[in-house]
């Protein structure tokens, strides 16, 4: 089997998983499912709070520069005329002649071997032509053209041109409009940030490679104001601290994060600097994270449009000026396919092959399975309904588990990614100890009821 079998192989196994296990389903799937949408079943949503949680915690608990913000998801109109998005957020698109699919242009360049890297729309539309690119039905393709990727909606009553508004396509633009109000309310020194979690929304032409480009999804965004002489310093705390987030906080491997210094001809026209974070993906190597230093151009922008001024009066002094901004952006469902990604293992214990989520613990959705040993004898079943609430008042995310024997318990807590599992028994009754077992190494030991929550 050749290495892009495997890896789809990989990617196939992994969406199953997610699927059997209860993580992510597709969404509106009794409908036949909508494309560019999910679902996220018990176990997938408290990965993803686990995650965000986690993120929210090192960016904005555990500092003291750091506010937190939650802005409306529908926004007065102006704010993305302001900020470009109405004139510009734009993808090329292409359309099959025959069956009238619609596809990005860029996409179906790569997928058909070649680089569309810094090319304009119009270059796109030559390559495509020039190398005589098919669609993937092997149809001849129309000319590229703009496609405005805001998903259009109407307030109010009256469905007109006055009531058009959209659903916002970025979180950063909540923080933007905000930063006048943080600053009046908290005067707080530069360096700062403001961060926002949220849902986005993007009218992609062509979803793929399962959660990684949605329709729907949620991001985690920093903005974090600058003095323009001290940039530099500041952008490469951060670039440290997105590797800390990556490697630390999500349990990346490393090898697999890799930084990619964006070229001017590809970068946003207000970017002086951008960074996109790559990890490999079983679909092969994407952004996870983007890292740009976007100078003054976001607030420029806004105080222009608003007549609002958006300068900053240094503390103690006559000085004023527009801050200049560094932007860390990390897209929610990107962390969880690369969490689920890097835990998909599949090997083999004592002769006996096996499927098993090898999660960092921190982000497990399952911290503690508890199992009487027989599930018929009420003695048990009542001792190990004991060690469950003593351990759900502890940690929370524990799972009761009498379905099955024993091994198949084993078994299905491994794919749900369970450090330890807990096994009452009729020791238990004379002594207080009980069995738990190790989801990586699948080694048992005998431990005191009280000193499980001391267990790591």
């Amino acid at each position: 089997m050749n290495k892009e079998a495997t890896k789809n192989q990989r990617m196939e196994s992994i969406v199953s998983l997610a699927k059997r296990r209860g993580f992510i389903y597709q969404g509106s799937e009794v409908y036949g499912g909508l494309s560019g949408t999910w679902d996220y079943g018990p176990l997938g949503i408290a990965l993803k709070r686990n995650i965000m949680n986690l993120w929210w915690k090192m960016f904005v608990e555990d500092r003291e520069d750091m506010y937190g913000v939650d802005a409306a998801i529908i926004m007065n109109p102006k704010v993305w005329i302001a900020s470009g998005h109405v004139a510009t957020f734009a993808d090329p698109l292409v359309e099959d002649l025959v069956t009238k699919q619609r596809f990005r242009a860029d996409h179906i360049i790569k997928d058909a071997g070649f680089s569309a890297d810094g090319l304009t729309f119009a270059d796109m539309d030559n390559l495509i032509k020039d190398k005589s690119i098919k669609s993937p039905s092997g149809n001849q393709l129309s000319e590229v053209r703009t496609f405005n990727m805001m998903f259009k909606t109407s307030v109010g009553p009256v469905e007109d041109e006055s009531s058009v508004s959209y659903l916002r396509p970025e979180t950063a633009g909540g923080i933007f409009t905000n930063f006048k109000n943080v600053v009046d309310s908290f005067y707080p020194d530069l360096p700062f940030g403001i961060a926002q979690q949220g849902k986005a929304f993007r009218n992609e032409i062509s979803p793929r490679d399962f959660i990684f480009r949605c329709r729907e999804f949620e991001q985690m965004e920093i903005e974090y104001f600058v003095d323009p002489k001290n940039w530099e310093e500041n952008y490469e705390k951060w670039r440290v601290q997105i590797h800390k987030w990556l490697e630390e906080g999500l349990g990346l491997d490393s090898e697999m994060v890799h930084e990619l210094e964006v070229p001017e001809v590809d970068r946003a026209f207000y970017s002086k600097r951008t960074i996109d974070f790559e990890y490999d993906y079983p679909t092969g190597r994407d952004e996870i994270a983007g890292f740009a230093y976007r100078t003054d151009y976001d607030l420029s922008a806004h105080q222009k449009a608003s007549g609002k001024s958006m300068e900053y009066s240094v503390k103690g002094t006559n000085e004023k000026f527009i801050p200049h901004v560094i932007e860390p952006s990390f897209g929610v469902e990107r962390a969880v396919m690369a969490v689920l990604a890097q835990a998909y293992t599949e090997d083999e214990i004592n002769g006996e092959k096996r499927v098993v989520m090898k999660f960092p613990k921190h982000l497990a959705p399952v911290k503690y399975a508890v199992s009487p040993l027989l599930k018929n004898r009420p003695e048990l079943v009542q001792k190990a309904r004991e060690v469950f609430e003593l351990l759900k008042k502890s940690f929370g995310a524990v799972m009761w588990d009498d379905n099955g024997n024993i091994g198949k318990r084993y078994r299905r807590q491994d794919e749900i990614g369970t450090p330890h599992c807990v096994v009452i028994d009729f020791e238990t009754l004379e002594n207080d100890t009980v069995t738990i077992r190790d989801r990586d190494t699948t080694e048992q030991k005998r431990v005191k009821i009280s000193d499980l929550t001391l267990v790591d």
